[in-house]
């Protein structure tokens, strides 16, 4: 039997990059994919005889709680939930704008946060569940470029160890993974944004001891170890896919 035979599973963001990939990882489980972006014929696209898309803009909590609830009608119940959806500015700090903060803010933390409590609220009457949501390595060490993603970021794995603390009794895990550059629209667009692209990509490729960046899959993979009944004792924890970069010391 597959890891996720017959679990309903909700993952947002699945347009493009790791969200597309958790997608069909967890419908190649045997899991019953409930997929949401706001890129509605990318999001369709990806799910089209894997899964069940459905519009929603993780930003608005109306939006978010009506997805929790659609999975419910749909399978009885929600077995995990993985915030993913996301968005970036290639920014440093003093240049970044009010406007450009709240739009990261509101996409990269407040969408995992009512994510987080419309899962909580269901979970919690139907025995528990596992939450995993995605963060980044620059929750955890500096990129000058991405200030406001990090900023969002952090806050990401700060409500992840208070929602693992406060809910484990009611039998909901709730875990993050944490990924260096992988090959995605988002780090794609990092490059992009700098003078010279290739130059840029080829420092960061070797900045990394697995000589590369990371595949989609790569990250997937450590997303539903975290959310199967593998990690059963694993909850509050920040599990860093980043090809060892973190690891060096200089």
């Amino acid at each position: 039997m597959s890891t996720f035979e017959g679990r309903s599973v909700i993952v947002t963001g699945v347009a493009s990059g790791l969200g597309s990939a958790l997608a069909r990882e967890f419908a190649a489980e045997g899991a019953l994919v409930l997929g949401c972006d706001v890129n509605d014929e990318a999001g369709a696209a990806v799910m089209e005889g894997i899964g069940v898309y459905r519009h929603t803009d993780v930003s608005k909590e109306a939006e978010v709680a009506a997805l929790v609830d659609f999975a419910v009608e749909s399978w009885g119940r929600l077995d995990v939930l993985v915030n993913n959806a996301a968005i970036q500015v290639e920014k440093e700090l003093a240049d970044t704008t009010e406007e450009q903060l709240d739009r990261v803010l509101a996409v990269n933390l407040k969408g995992p946060f009512f994510g987080c409590k419309h899962a909580i609220r269901v979970m919690r009457g139907a025995g528990g569940g596992s939450i995993v949501n995605v963060s980044s390595v620059v929750a955890l060490a500096g990129d000058p470029m991405l200030a406001a993603y990090g900023a969002a970021k952090g806050g990401v794995l700060a409500m992840t160890k208070s929602a693992a603390v406060r809910y484990g009794r009611d039998g909901i895990r709730c875990n993050t993974v944490c990924p260096g550059d992988i090959q995605t629209p988002l780090v794609e667009a990092y490059f992009a944004a700098a003078e010279d692209p290739a130059a840029l990509r080829a420092q960061a490729e070797s900045e990394y001891p697995l000589g590369r960046i990371g595949q989609p899959r790569e990250v997937a993979r450590a997303v539903l170890f975290l959310a199967s009944d593998d990690a059963s004792f694993i909850t509050g924890e920040a599990l860093v896919v980043d090809g060892g970069v973190l690891a060096e010391i200089y």
